[in-house]
């Protein structure tokens, strides 16, 4: 298990990262066109990445793929949930939540790149409920 430091570390380059894919690219785009240049320059930056990884569901005991999909998992602790939409909603935060409790994770990044700036956009999310078992 990665410490808090690394934890801050890697989140902090995944920050970085998405700001100059913002630089570039502006807001207005699809979230697949974000996925991809963020997926790129987290590479870029030496961070192992998975795009679009399944996400089951256990539900009494029973894995289920139900086609839940994270859009980056980065370093296997982190994930990335991206959206190009007017203005984050309460819904979307829970949302991450959701897929830090079935993934068994404690830390996401909520990143909403249709904004004039990027900083406006971003949410870190932790999970605070006890780790249940890795459905990854």
């Amino acid at each position: 298990m990665i410490e808090v430091s690394g934890l801050n570390e890697i989140t902090n380059s995944i920050i970085g990262a998405a700001i100059q894919v913002h630089r570039v690219l502006g807001p207005g785009l699809l979230e697949s066109a974000y996925e991809a240049c963020l997926a790129f320059e987290l590479t870029q930056r030496g961070l192992k990445i998975e795009q679009q990884k399944p996400l089951p569901v256990i539900y009494n005991d029973i894995r289920l793929d139900c086609g839940y999909r994270l859009d980056l998992l980065v370093e296997g602790t982190i994930i990335v949930e991206i959206k190009s939409i007017d203005r984050l909603a309460p819904i979307h935060q829970a949302q991450l939540l959701s897929y830090l409790k079935l993934s068994g994770l404690r830390l996401g990044l909520l990143i909403n790149f249709n904004v004039k700036v990027l900083k406006d956009g971003i949410r870190r999310v932790i999970n605070g409920f006890p780790p249940s078992p890795r459905a990854l």
